[in-house]
């Protein structure tokens, strides 16, 4: 698609692809699920006047047309929509989450896809160039901290659990800086895997559990102390459990740098 082609509104029906059009300097019109993007993505701060296009299950199309957008920006998540959006508008699907890829190569290979259309290539080398810089950065910092093995969970509930592991954005970024994962699981191309809180018994002991709010039951923790396996785990009697504020796993490359920098400035507490 030329440059020259975009010249109105531009809408995204994905979180990632949205916080990429803000990395460029490009306000999106309006966006899917907006009324969450502060409990999911956090930041960068979604400037004021950008329209929500009501959840990913149920775009409000109605509204959509009425923004005669010039671009629709969307994932293969969305692939049944795809014909309706198109008879909107011009429709751009970039693959992020997929088999046989990694999220943030992939983020990064369509941060370039996305800036090429719409004329902000020089933005877009620009902020990668200052990306790869922070991850350089990141991992300076992780060299001096010799941190223990990280497990990465959100709760599902008081015995169940995403870890993240294999291809996903969280793995990728700790890959990049040095940091080990404890769980060594494949995952699936979203990037963890569901597990038994009674699995996290099987690995090294040593190591720190991280949680990532928001934590769902919000009492999760305050109820798992009533459990004899929960607390018989060598790490949780160390306390070596912390919670930190949510980051976006399923994002781009400003989400992979939100995850870093909170880990990080974390992990630096205990040095």
């Amino acid at each position: 698609m030329a440059a020259e082609a975009i010249s109105g509104p531009i809408v995204s029906l994905d979180y990632g692809l949205a916080s990429t059009l803000l990395a460029l300097g490009v306000t999106p019109a309006a966006i899917a699920s907006l009324a969450d993007w502060n409990t999911w993505v956090v930041e960068p701060k979604m400037p004021d006047g950008v329209i929500d296009l009501g959840t990913t299950s149920e775009i409000n199309l109605e509204v959509l047309a009425s923004i005669k957008p010039a671009l629709i920006l969307t994932t293969p998540y969305l692939a049944p929509l795809k014909p309706r959006l198109e008879a909107i508008a011009p429709v751009m699907e970039l693959t992020i989450y997929a088999e046989g890829g990694e999220a943030l190569q992939r983020s990064i290979t369509a941060t370039r896809l996305l800036a090429d259309a719409i004329g902000r290539r020089p933005q877009a080398e620009d902020f990668l160039a200052r990306s790869e810089q922070f991850f350089d950065d990141c991992a300076n910092r992780v060299k001096k901290l010799n941190p223990p093995p990280l497990a990465l969970i959100n709760f599902v509930d008081q015995r169940h659990a995403r870890i993240y592991c294999g291809d996903g954005l969280y793995q990728n970024v700790m890959t990049r800086i040095g940091l080990k994962n404890a769980w060594t699981g494949p995952g699936d191309y979203w990037g963890f895997e569901a597990i038994g809180l009674e699995q996290l018994a099987t690995l090294d002991q040593s190591l720190r559990l991280i949680a990532f709010e928001p934590l769902l039951p919000p009492n999760v923790l305050d109820n798992l102390q009533d459990s004899p396996l929960w607390t018989s785990l060598p790490f949780v009697r160390a306390g070596r459990v912390s919670v930190l504020p949510g980051t976006l796993m399923f994002g781009m490359v400003q989400e992979a740098e939100r995850f870093a920098r909170i880990l990080l400035d974390h992990l630096e507490t205990f040095a």
